[in-house]
């Protein structure tokens, strides 16, 4: 059996797990073809990974500061207000938010900064006309445990020049901005976050079926994964805006999965319900079931659409039962016209960071967490390969309801 060596090249999968206050959070990256010879590694993982096999499993802990930049106080600064320079995003002009991440080469005046630098700070505060920003790494100030899964490992071949890959770098672009900043709620839902540029009732856009698959089936079978996880025979299930897929796993006995969407073609046409239902949750956010009915409530790759999120969340708090989970996924693909305004300006992390203001903001879940994968390999025979060889990014965010 093949060993790492100097001379390897393996495919390592990477698990990131931290914590911001109640919420728990997991970010994956698959890491093809590592470079042992060329490539940058966290600290001590390299020297652990020579003469390991595939299948291993190494974890390392890192104190805060270790991984990624450690916080520092001169990056948190005090800016005018006239240095934010706006722009205009789908007809909308930008404005600083509290919590809210934006590229620095929005600022104008601050050293070091260029326009064209797309690196992220966040507005922490806003005060008259003033600004106060952090330009530290949002994991810069958490704990971090890093778990490594060998897989696939060869003998490279000759090779000459070519660049090197930070493996850190590259796990840790994104996660962190989907924590609050020191707990304060962030500014997500004002202003015009939940404008739409077709206005036009859902029921309209879907008075035809659409027989869309929104995700490579790599991504899928990941959807299918986090959703087995809350899963066991004789559950009630609602699949909340559900279509012609449910991408529940087959391997369970549900006593009732319902599915509450927009066209009655591609409800039908879901062979895994036992139970359809026709609703704009845009128009009637409440839901015609019992209270404490359900186990579980997924949400597929529709969360975007929601423009009172609020009530559906306090109505999906009602018709779950007392430990039953909420589990919204999503990716970075959406029918442009329909989305909500805000969910276009917010990076791919930051909105799960959205998300989790919509659980928190509702006041009946616990036991929080976020979840995200990036870095699989895109299937061959998917429309979309070879102008993406990566899977679509799967991003999700769950809470149990509390008891009581």
């Amino acid at each position: 059996m093949n060993r790492i060596d100097i001379d390897s090249k393996a495919d390592l999968f990477f698990q990131l797990k931290w914590k911001s206050g109640r919420v728990t959070h997991t970010d994956c990256f698959q890491a093809n073809q590592a470079n042992m010879w060329r490539d940058i590694f966290p600290a001590n993982l390299h020297e652990r990974l020579m003469g390991r096999q595939g299948g291993d499993d190494i974890v390392l802990a890192f104190d805060s500061g270790q991984a990624v930049a450690a916080f520092e106080t001169r990056q948190l600064m005090e800016i005018k207000r006239s240095q934010f320079n706006a722009v205009r995003l789908g007809g909308h002009q930008t404005r600083p938010q509290m919590g809210r991440f934006y590229p620095k080469g929005l600022l104008r005046d601050v050293n070091g900064v260029f326009s064209n630098n797309i690196a992220p700070f966040r507005c922490v505060g806003i005060n008259n006309g003033h600004l106060s920003v952090d330009f530290n790494h949002p994991l810069a100030d958490k704990a971090l445990h890093l778990s490594t899964i060998i897989g696939k490992i060869e003998s490279k071949q000759i090779e000459r020049g070519g660049t090197s890959v930070d493996w850190m770098e590259q796990l840790t672009e994104g996660p962190g901005m989907q924590a609050r900043w020191r707990n304060q709620a962030s500014d997500y839902l004002t202003g015009n976050a939940f404008e739409r540029e077709d206005s036009k009732a859902d029921s309209v856009f879907y008075e035809n079926p659409r027989f869309t698959q929104h995700l490579d089936d790599t991504a899928l079978s990941m959807v299918k994964n986090t959703y087995n996880r809350f899963l066991s025979d004789g559950m009630q299930v609602l699949d909340l805006m559900s279509s012609w897929q449910s991408h529940i796993p087959v391997r369970h006995r549900l006593k009732q999965v319902v599915g509450l969407g927009l066209n009655q073609s591609e409800l039908d046409r879901n062979h895994q319900l036992t139970e359809s239902i026709v609703q704009d949750l845009n128009v009637d956010p409440k839901l015609p079931f019992p209270d404490r009915t359900f186990d579980v409530v997924f949400c597929t790759v529709s969360v975007e659409y929601l423009i009172d999120p609020l009530a559906v969340f306090d109505e999906v708090a009602r018709v779950l039962k007392s430990g039953g989970y909420l589990v919204v996924t999503f990716s970075n693909r959406w029918f442009s016209t329909k989305a909500i305004q805000l969910w276009k300006e917010l990076h791919e992390f930051e909105r799960m960071g959205l998300v989790l203001e919509y659980f928190m903001q509702t006041r009946s879940f616990e036991d929080l967490h976020t979840y995200s994968m990036r870095g699989l390999p895109r299937p061959h025979e998917d429309k979309y390969f070879p102008e993406f060889i990566y899977s679509d990014p799967l991003y999700a965010v769950w809470g149990r309801k509390q008891s009581g």
